[in-house]
């Protein structure tokens, strides 16, 4: 523990002793002294101000001129004064810390690249300056635990490949205005779609969404300026309009999810549930369409009989002989 100053402590620049004796308006004692020297002393050590400057700042907080000396009922407001900067200083301190390990470890391997990604698609940034100190610590976590990392090419389909980079500064500028049109944050909108993509956290974005997200985030900007919007107004968002079995389908999902019909007023949530369900079954579709074109045909065990019954009733002489041959077969088995 910290032993107290001994000694008559140096009074701050321009402090002189009041004459007055009136209570509140005497001098710092000794006591009260010692504590904001203490503050300053922590303080000075984890800043590169000095001694004076710290005094100066706190007499400018505290509304006082240069020349005025503290007195004793402005103590409480000096020790708060100086917590709170000790606090922020210890703040600064821990991000300059925490920047400086990310620094190190961003040169090993595609650290770099990684947490680029990782930031771009859980923040909406793409500079470590812009995010929090949870933020900062966050990834750090995240890559001294190995659990950021590119995924190999051969690793994923070709179908699968992530959004690139001309892909994902199209849908960084829609989250951005639909952001500035809703008043959600950029991030929670990534989060949404990272959820709606099946993405887990630290992957990306396949290309294959890249399409439907437009049609999502333009849709979601289009009807958030509209006080009551109705399943045509959906309808009349989509860059994609629906298709008459699509429309079917979600009317009567909305009528049974919440007994509403067409032109029912919808509220902000489903608005939102519905273009989730739009894009969740186009995607299924999508899917669905390519499984199936990528299906293989399965053998017949029929195709060499058919091949030559096609060879056959292409020379009417021998398809005749083939027929009497069968029915004399017939004749004899009967």
């Amino acid at each position: 523990m910290t032993q107290p100053i001994s000694g008559m402590p140096v009074r701050p620049p321009g402090e002189g002793v009041p004459a007055t004796s009136t209570p509140g308006e005497q001098p710092l004692s000794t006591q009260q002294r010692t504590v904001l020297e203490r503050l300053i002393t922590r303080l000075v050590a984890l800043t590169s101000q000095q001694n004076a400057e710290v005094w100066a700042g706190i007499k400018h907080d505290l509304g006082l001129k240069g020349d005025a000396p503290l007195l004793s009922r402005h103590f409480p407001a000096a020790e708060q004064n100086l917590n709170q900067r000790l606090t922020t200083a210890q703040q600064n301190l821990s991000t300059r810390q925490t920047l400086s390990q990310l620094t190190e470890l961003l040169s090993q391997g595609n650290n770099r690249q990684a947490v680029s990604d990782y930031v771009r698609q859980q923040f909406g940034q793409t500079a470590l300056s812009q995010l929090t100190p949870e933020q900062l610590k966050s990834v750090l976590q995240l890559l001294q635990n190995g659990q950021l990392s590119i995924p190999q090419p051969q690793q994923r389909p070709a179908t699968d490949r992530p959004l690139a980079p001309a892909e994902h500064n199209t849908l960084n500028q829609l989250v951005t205005r639909l952001a500035a049109a809703t008043g959600e944050s950029s991030k929670l909108i990534w989060q949404s779609m990272l959820e709606l993509s099946g993405v887990k956290t630290g992957e990306l974005i396949p290309a294959k969404h890249f399409a439907q997200l437009v049609t999502w985030l333009q849709a979601r900007q289009t009807l958030s300026s509209q006080p009551t919007p109705t399943l045509h107004s959906i309808q009349a968002a989509l860059k994609q309009p629906l298709e008459p079995r699509e429309m079917q389908s979600l009317q009567d999902y909305a009528q049974q999810t919440w007994n509403v019909t067409p032109q029912s007023a919808l509220t902000i949530a489903q608005v939102q549930d519905l273009l989730n369900q739009i894009f969740l079954r186009r995607v299924e579709r999508s899917q669905d369409t390519l499984e199936i074109r990528d299906i293989q045909p399965i053998y017949s065990p029929f195709t060499p009989f058919i091949d030559a019954v096609k060879t056959m009733s292409a020379r009417p002489g021998l398809l005749l002989v083939a027929l009497l041959v069968a029915m004399a077969l017939v004749w004899i088995v009967i």
